[in-house]
């Protein structure tokens, strides 16, 4: 019995314990399960959020330039429009750059085309240019070789190929946008809500409307593109293979965008200055910054051998600043630490950096052979009221709408479209952000390696401080000169979205604010998805039926009276005729009739600038004689004049050719009564339509219209009385 009983004892042990081990391993293998579940459900959310984000980037993108192709066709009836109909709608440059794209087609080989461009001598009388350089033609040039290597000849005509490639870029322009606000935010509701801004306000973001050829309409999806890069590339929390992907992306679109656009390493000095702020606070990694730096020099090294040896980038600012940052560097790298002398360079690197630029720049000018234009310093003296003059040039450039201060209206459309409020707000919380961070550095305080949402130091976030200065630097830009909107109120609408969509802004205000009456971090959660929620409900009320309207509308575009002189020169003028008039009419007689000019509207060029002064003297009170002797010194055999420039009545006084042609020939005296000085002429363009003598021995008129009357520039001269 003793030992049965021990028996039973022993197996019930036995079972106990196996029964107890049981559980445990269950516990494990749940527990691992568990574990690896959520691995897999987090990697699918994040896939799915990337997935769907980038799926909406890229469909805003595309929606946006089909609306641009819809809204364009609308405008201009283009797809029911004959050839030189469609072209007239290109004004002024815009009719060169796609003039060149249709010679470039029109060529027997690419490399005959280019050579062409290259040596061309059959656009400017008694002139051979460079064109590609002097004109920045890589767009045509790529647009030429995309449409004849993709044999797009027999399915789509090279000006709908054309157009369909900067619509295109536009799509990428705004897809570029939704990143970037995505990428500051965490959510790509503010993607979309930087989207809608943009397109509500298009009018102040984009010149899309006015010239398709133009080069920023080309070279700015390049920036954005780059912008956006730049901006991952500054995260701190940032694995090695997107960093790697988002540098190769800074390095091919900066090198891109400065191919695209003459000016674009004006902006890209913008966008250094920006950097070399971040970088100064010690609000971004060191190694980082100067890595851009050293993309911006290698592009502007490629660039420069790319484009013919264009001195240009020589002499830009952007170069002296990048080459005096890289010197300071090392100056402070080969000091002691801790000795008195490396302590000096630190507290005046600022001041020693600028004093470096200005030397080397002054340094570049003198020793470089550059045509660098002087008339750009002369306006910005003029600008800033340091200087007077009475030239006409600088005063007609004073005079043109892009290059005076913004108006009312600008600052009234981005309120109506609740943008401007917004911008401010977000612009004002990461201000006082960074200034924190900033007095805490001089502290000694040390940066988080990461910061999280409840620490609400939103400024402390390097790609958020950088765009803060660009957009301050952008907008200093704005408030000078009105073109300049159309590349800062792009980055206002990014900038607006990412702060009402981010839930670290909200969470910054709401640590100043000590909030402790509701949990700060699920309140900022909440706000961060509510109020842009609202803000694009009431914005698709308001100004969806707007956008469709316009969409469903049928504009008028008609102009006989081009259409008319352009047919009558394709038909009546000798092939080698020379036309001279106004610049604007001489790109579009260049674009529709193929005819040699005697001058073009481009402004990067001192000799075209006099003469496009000389022939608008065909609109001042000079001698039949003398506007003969400017003509004939072009080799120009026709002569455009244009009543709208003759007769015409500015909305501001002295800013009419004709009024800044008599203050520069001193035929006006501009004091209070406006009192006009003794002229032994009339206005020549009003003098010549009355067809006496000595008009008539200089000048035959041959055809005129409502609009234009076109006169023979005689080569014997028989003087009568």
């Amino acid at each position: 019995m003793s030992s049965g009983a021990a028996d039973l004892r022993q197996r019930k042990k036995q079972n106990c314990t196996e029964s107890d081990k049981m559980p445990t391993s269950d516990f494990f293998f749940s527990l691992f399960f568990y574990i690896l579940w959520e691995d897999i459900y987090m990697l699918i959310q994040r896939f799915a959020k990337l997935f769907f984000g980038c799926l909406a980037a890229v469909t805003s993108g595309m929606m946006y330039a089909v609306y641009l192709s819809t809204y364009h066709e609308r405008k201009f009836w283009f797809s029911s429009r004959q050839e030189l109909e469609r072209e007239i709608t290109f004004p002024g440059d815009s009719a060169i750059y796609y003039s060149f794209y249709k010679e470039l087609l029109k060529a027997p080989s690419f490399e005959r085309g280019v050579y062409e461009l290259t040596h061309n001598n059959k656009t400017i009388s008694l002139k051979t240019i460079n064109a590609v350089q002097q004109m920045t033609l890589y767009p045509e040039l790529i647009a030429s070789v995309l449409y004849q290597a993709s044999g797009s000849e027999e399915v789509i005509e090279p000006v709908y190929f054309y157009i369909g490639i900067v619509f295109g870029l536009q799509g990428i322009y705004v897809t570029a946008l939704f990143v970037t606000s995505w990428v500051m935010s965490g959510t790509w509701l503010a993607g979309m809500l930087t989207v809608a801004w943009f397109i509500i306000n298009r009018t102040d973001t984009t010149r899309i409307d006015y010239s398709i050829p133009s080069r920023e309409n080309w070279a700015l999806p390049y920036f954005a593109c780059q912008v956006a890069a730049l901006t991952g590339y500054l995260k701190k929390t940032l694995n090695c293979s997107a960093e790697k992907f988002c540098y190769l992306l800074v390095s091919a679109s900066t090198y891109t965008f400065m191919m695209m656009w003459e000016y674009s390493h004006y902006l890209l000095f913008v966008q250094a200055v920006s950097l070399f702020l971040l970088d100064s606070f010690a609000l971004a990694q060191t190694e980082k910054v100067h890595e851009v730096y050293k993309i911006y020099l290698f592009s502007l090294c490629v660039g420069y051998l790319l484009q013919f040896e264009n001195s240009a980038l020589l002499v830009s600012p952007l170069l002296s600043l990048v080459a005096a940052l890289m010197l300071s560097k090392c100056l402070q790298m080969n000091m002691k630490k801790g000795t008195f002398m490396s302590r000096l360079l630190k507290i005046m690197y600022v001041y020693l950096v600028l004093m470096i630029t200005v030397t080397l720049n002054f340094l570049l000018k003198m020793f470089v052979p550059h045509r660098e234009n002087e008339h750009l310093l002369k306006f910005i003296e003029v600008k800033l009221g340091l200087n007077t003059t009475k030239n006409f040039t600088m005063n007609w450039l004073l005079c043109q709408e892009s290059l005076q201060a913004p108006s009312q209206d600008f600052f009234l459309r981005l309120t109506q479209s609740s943008l401007l409020p917004f911008y401010i707000l977000v612009l004002i919380i990461c201000l006082f952000s960074v200034t924190q961070v900033i007095f805490r550095r001089i502290c000694g305080e040390p940066l988080k390696e990461t910061v999280k949402l409840e620490d609400g130091r939103i400024g402390e976030r390097p790609e958020i401080v950088y765009h803060v200065i660009h957009t301050i630097l952008l907008g200093c830009l704005a408030m000078c000169l009105e073109g300049m909107k159309y590349l800062w109120t792009p980055y206002v609408c990014m900038l607006a979205a990412f702060g009402v969509c981010s839930p670290e802004l909200w969470m910054t205000l709401f640590k100043w604010l000590r909030l402790k009456a509701v949990h700060p971090i699920l309140l900022a959660l909440i706000l961060s998805m509510a109020v842009p929620t609202i803000i694009g409900f009431s914005l698709w009320k308001e100004f969806f039926p707007r956008i469709m309207t316009e969409l469903s509308e049928l504009q008028e575009f008609y102009d006989p009276d081009t259409v008319e002189l352009m047919t009558w020169i394709k038909r009546q003028a000798p092939v080698a005729a020379v036309f001279a008039g106004s610049p604007q009419l001489m790109g579009v007689i260049k674009l529709c009739t193929g005819w040699m000019v005697s001058s073009l509207p481009l402004y990067n060029d001192d000799d075209l600038l006099k003469r496009n002064e000389n022939i608008y003297q065909i609109y001042s009170k000079r001698s039949a004689e003398d506007i003969y002797k400017i003509l004939t010194s072009y080799k120009a055999n026709f002569l455009i004049i244009e009543d709208s420039i003759c007769n015409e009545v500015g909305p501001v006084r002295g800013c009419r050719v004709k009024d800044l042609l008599d203050i520069a020939n001193g035929h006006v005296v501009c004091e209070e009564d406006d009192s006009y000085a003794d002229s032994k002429y009339g206005r020549f363009c009003h003098e010549i339509k009355m067809n006496y003598s000595p008009y008539v021995n200089y000048f035959t008129r041959v055809y005129w219209n409502r609009s234009y009357f076109v006169y023979k520039i005689n080569t014997v001269i028989s003087f009568q009385s």
